[in-house]
């Protein structure tokens, strides 16, 4: 069962149906670590205008979006990367909706989520990714692993999730090899996903 690490940076809900994906990255989890080799992460080309909002990641510009290339051209790379295994993400079902809006014929195998694995066990507090994995003290291997990247950028966002769903593993259960219990603990189906993460974890279902 293959597990791949996702994270999208989008033009914003208030765009409802019209949310554009503005960048998305996905790094394999390989042996229970980033695979960095095998990452791959893209600005895309919405194809109109972006106004500035604060909510925008750092960076993320109309200047640099013009000459990124466009979700329709890109899409078959996603789906060779995604089709058929897991997606690990905090609060993955946002970055899911969004992806299967746009995308409506990408077929990941299911979701694990970040928020709900730290939640059901005790570690997450804030909600926040980049407060969880400074509190387990991820930042510094987050920032040397995605070195071209900052926070709230989808290549630093990715692989902060990916190091969090295996530290948070290794800690509660000695190992991080058992995705069973993983997606017992934090996993979503595909179809069904709230607009917002709600619900009370549980360890197992």
């Amino acid at each position: 069962m293959e597990l791949v690490a996702i994270d999208i940076e989008g033009s914003g809900a208030q765009d409802r149906d019209h949310e554009a994906i503005l960048e998305i990255a996905l790094v394999p989890i390989v042996d229970w670590h980033p695979d960095m080799g095998s990452s791959y992460c893209t600005l895309i080309n919405p194809e109109r205008r972006i106004p500035r909002r604060p909510w925008i990641s750092p960076g993320i510009t109309d200047a640099v979006l013009r000459d990124a290339p466009t979700l329709a051209r890109v899409e078959p790379e996603l789906a060779r990367r995604i089709n058929d295994k897991y997606l690990v993400g905090h609060n993955v079902g946002v970055d899911w909706r969004l992806l299967h809006r746009r995308c409506p014929n990408i077929t990941p195998s299911g979701l694990i989520d970040t928020l709900r694995l730290a939640r059901c066990l005790g570690s997450a507090g804030s909600k926040t990714l980049g407060t969880i994995v400074e509190r387990l003290g991820l930042t510094k291997e987050i920032n040397r692993l995605a070195a071209r990247s900052v926070p709230h950028r989808a290549l630093w966002d990715a692989v902060a999730a990916a190091l969090l769903s295996t530290t948070l593993a290794r800690q509660t259960y000695g190992r991080a090899g058992d995705i069973d219990t993983l997606i017992a603990a934090a996993g979503i189906p595909t179809a069904g996903t709230s607009s917002a993460d709600t619900s009370q974890p549980r360890l197992f279902d």
